[in-house]
């Protein structure tokens, strides 16, 4: 009895795992960044969730009949309708007087393009739903075609790099802006590469009244083709480059940025990836397509202030140095 009195309880009960509403043993892909993304976030979100989820790869990987890995009420919409399912489970609950939050899931296919109509009228109708994108910027669950999503110059299926053509000709849209446009709550974006902002940006998203939008960066092996061990550093890239800026968008103004604090230059990003390999060479128009890249990565600094002004906790080298269970005053930096 004296030794059970002398453990730790708050210790024993760090050490435990967290509850999760995707279980290990689903379909997908070595490395990918789509369900660790999606363990993150119902980490986070807890278990007293409804989640509808569009067709794509995370429906496919985690719901193979008869099997599921979800622990969770879960529900499979079309690529189209994530968002107007997801409404009325919403309208459902609230006429029952439950205050279960409801998730909505979808690729950037069922965010970006196919889906948005549906997730335009969810935010304007100011539906308490959390819209969640696992962008991994193509449709890669139908053969890594090109989207909305897909970032300028990438080479996919569907716009192949080659003699005539150096990959995606379009940029890729600024989805965020165009939903923090609805002047809807909270909208933000995160990447895999930074689980406590994840977590944090989650649990602030189900703590408010009304729509909420989360993007984040879910990489593809598969579809990115990069070693499936370098999925969390191509994520870490993605930010520390500022191809993809984290950001906080309240009402329409942006509120909290992720500070990169070892800014790196785009080549380091596009080298791990054989989507933009035609992009490393001497020829004239891979270089061209570089200094294009590197200018939205630019850009992106210049408009959201990426660069911090001194070492900090919440940027890019602090945040990953805080373990769980230690304060974030104590963090070293």
């Amino acid at each position: 009895m004296a030794e059970a009195a002398a453990i730790d309880l708050h210790a024993l009960r760090a050490a435990q795992p967290r509850f999760s509403g995707l279980e290990a043993g689903h379909r997908a892909c070595q490395g990918c960044g789509q369900s660790l993304a999606a363990r993150l976030v119902t980490e986070a979100a807890g278990p007293d969730v409804i989640v509808a989820n569009a067709t794509g790869c995370l429906e496919v990987f985690t719901t193979s009949w008869p099997q599921t890995a979800w622990r969770i009420p879960w529900i499979h919409s079309l690529f189209a309708n994530t968002a107007a399912v997801a409404s009325g489970i919403e309208a459902a609950l609230k006429k029952q007087g439950r205050a279960t939050k409801v998730m909505a899931f979808a690729g950037d296919g069922g965010t970006f393009d196919i889906g948005f109509q549906a997730l335009s009228g969810m935010i304007e109708r100011g539906h308490n739903v959390l819209f969640v994108c696992f962008d991994n910027e193509g449709y890669m669950n139908t053969g890594v075609q090109r989207s909305g999503s897909t970032p300028h110059a990438a080479s996919t299926t569907t716009s192949p790099a080659g003699v005539h053509s150096t990959g995606k000709r379009h940029l890729k849209k600024d989805v965020l802006q165009i939903v923090a446009a609805h002047h809807l709550p909270y909208a933000a974006t995160a990447s895999v590469a930074f689980p406590r902002d994840l977590y944090a940006k989650v649990r602030r998203a189900i703590g408010v009244e009304g729509p909420t939008f989360l993007q984040i960066l879910s990489p593809c092996p598969l579809g990115w083709r990069h070693d499936s061990e370098a999925t969390i550093e191509v994520a870490r890239l993605a930010v520390e480059t500022g191809f993809f800026p984290v950001v906080e968008i309240e009402r329409g103004y942006v509120t909290g940025v992720m500070p990169i604090r070892q800014r790196k230059p785009i080549v380091e990003y596009l080298k791990l990836q054989g989507r933009f390999r035609h992009l490393l060479g001497d020829d004239p128009h891979a270089v061209q397509e570089r200094a294009h890249l590197q200018a939205l990565a630019d850009r992106n600094i210049e408009v959201y202030g990426l660069l911090g002004e001194r070492p900090s906790v919440t940027d890019t080298t602090g945040i990953a140095l805080v373990h769980r269970g230690a304060s974030v005053e104590g963090a070293a930096l």
